[in-house]
């Protein structure tokens, strides 16, 4: 069977279990309330390893419609641009939420960056090698609006599972339903501006690795998931899937 083919069986048959149980499983209790609170501006550092947050540009707030927006779907919202000691820049953008519900599940580029005027080029599944055998799901998603290309990586963590397409996501919120909680969640994307699509995959890596490494295990544990403290075996990346139109 077809690994896809696998993941939807085992989606399916989880669902239905719970939709067996659908009473006695309802979520009532957040799982944040359980653990220490979040503060994305004291979680992500201003500065580590070549690293610093750019303070020359200047900050662009969003309109108030977007913004009214942001508050309903998330309970904080980060956006810095880091630049290290050669001039290379990383944008980085993180959307944290106290309730992964259905209707609040954290915003993918997919959606966000065409509804601000880029083309999607390519998307694809990868496992990103973060060292001492551990491996993080992401996604990475090519766009470019007019001259500008802009690459993208991001990842997700539901709870404390790390997670990257629609089924893992799903999977990780059922593992918490099940327990009677409601999972928060976390979107972390990196981007840079650059027509040499490997260069920059290759840039952002290295701050990925970089990042996991100048934070706290528990720190880290937020930010990247269970794959920041336990070896994962090797997974296959999903070949691209490419959406230009």
């Amino acid at each position: 069977m077809l690994p896809d083919r696998r993941h939807a069986l085992g989606l399916a048959v989880a669902m239905v279990a719970v939709a067996a149980g659908a009473r006695s499983l309802i979520p009532k209790s957040p799982l944040s309330a359980e653990r220490p609170p979040i503060t994305l501006t004291a979680l992500f550092p201003t500065t580590f390893a070549d690293w610093r947050v750019d303070d020359s540009l200047p900050v662009i707030l969003p309109s108030p419609d977007v913004q009214a927006r942001l508050d309903q779907l998330y309970s904080q919202v980060l956006a810095r641009t880091y630049i290290n000691s050669v001039g290379a820049r990383i944008m980085l953008s993180v959307a944290y939420g106290q309730n992964q519900s259905d209707t609040t599940q954290v915003h993918r580029p997919e959606v966000c960056y065409p509804s601000q005027g880029f083309q999607l080029l390519a998307t694809r599944d990868a496992a990103l090698d973060i060292g001492a055998g551990r491996r993080l799901p992401v996604r990475r998603v090519e766009t470019r609006m007019n001259s500008r290309a802009e690459p993208v990586t991001y990842w997700l963590v539901v709870g404390d599972v790390a997670a990257v397409n629609r089924t893992q996501q799903k999977m990780a919120q059922l593992q918490y339903v099940v327990r009677g909680l409601i999972a928060d969640g976390m979107l972390v994307r990196v981007s840079s501006i650059d027509q040499d699509t490997a260069r920059s995959f290759a840039l952002q890596d290295g701050f990925i690795r970089q990042l996991l490494a100048a934070l706290p295990q528990a720190a880290a544990d937020r930010v990247f998931g269970r794959v920041a403290s336990q070896p994962l075996a090797a997974a296959t990346a999903a070949p691209s899937t490419h959406v230009t139109t």
